[in-house]
């Protein structure tokens, strides 16, 4: 599998810059094997990504990509999809950007229902840009910003975004990631706008500040601490009590903004040719 994925990616550009530890390539590779296991046609994909760790993704990726501003990732690939509805468009964001300062941005994606594949790469920290702590944070943990712990509680972001609009969302982590290529796999075939949580660490950013031990022990942490959503169902609220749900959260149809538009674009033609008439 990794030799069939080399084909989307830019050799020249590695090594890549990521610390030892992170899991952001993990979570790249789950999204390169969904594209592989989907047949996209790569002439036909497109990445964009804001600022942040994870938006460092679209320079090693073998497709037409952008690296935008900060948090505004969702607004660029708006009019990319606006502009050439055909387009398969993933978005690659993080906690910090994709959450805080492009916050609005993701809602309001979500409530328009526009066919974008945003994959959130949430490592609960801005991790290249200072170690500050974002919207996902959870309390208690330490940041550059937060060095007595912080006291804001953190979004339920997969929440969020259902509520938002969203018609496809999941939740997955670098430790199961055979579930998370089957996420991305799922936002794909979805017609709407589909989110995909991926819970990878940051080991030096987060994991050494807040003594969290090594990147394998990390990462088993995740294992331990993660619950299937179908699982979650036989469980009493006890034994979920400090656990998190993965796999598919949620899913429905509504109808999709660019499919929307281009039947409101239709309409008004064919009324201004009958009044021309």
């Amino acid at each position: 599998m990794l030799k069939d994925v080399e084909q989307y990616i830019r050799m020249n550009r590695l090594p890549h810059i990521w610390c030892p530890g992170c899991g952001n390539g993990i979570v790249m590779k789950a999204i390169l094997e969904a594209i592989l296991d989907s047949r996209l046609d790569p002439l036909k994909t497109v990445f964009v990504s804001g600022i942040g760790c994870s938006s460092r993704a679209t320079g090693y990726l073998n497709f037409d990509t952008l690296h935008t501003t900060h948090g505004r990732a969702l607004a660029f690939a708006t009019g990319i999809k606006l502009a050439k509805p055909e387009l398969n468009v993933f978005v690659v964001t993080g906690d910090g950007d994709g959450t805080a300062i492009g916050g609005n941005h993701l809602i309001h994606a979500a409530r328009r229902n526009i066919d974008l594949n945003v994959i959130l790469f949430n490592n609960n920290i801005y991790g290249m840009t200072g170690g500050q702590y974002s919207p996902l944070t959870p309390q208690g943990k330490s940041a550059t910003t937060a060095p007595y712990g912080n006291i804001e509680r953190p979004f339920d972001i997969c929440e969020l975004t259902k509520s938002a609009g969203a018609t496809y969302v999941g939740r997955g982590t670098v430790y199961h990631t055979k579930q998370l290529t089957e996420l991305v796999k799922g936002a794909i075939q979805n017609k709407g706008f589909s989110f995909v949580e991926a819970v990878t660490v940051c080991p030096v950013s987060y994991g050494r500040r807040n003594k969290l031990g090594s990147a394998p022990q990390m990462i088993t942490a995740l294992k331990d601490n993660a619950v299937n959503v179908k699982a979650a169902q036989k469980l009493e609220a006890d034994q979920l009590a400090g656990k998190f749900l993965i796999g598919e959260l949620y899913k429905e149809t509504a109808p999709e903004y660019t499919q929307s538009y281009d039947a409101l674009i239709a309409r008004f033609r064919k009324e201004g040719d009958a009044h021309e008439q």
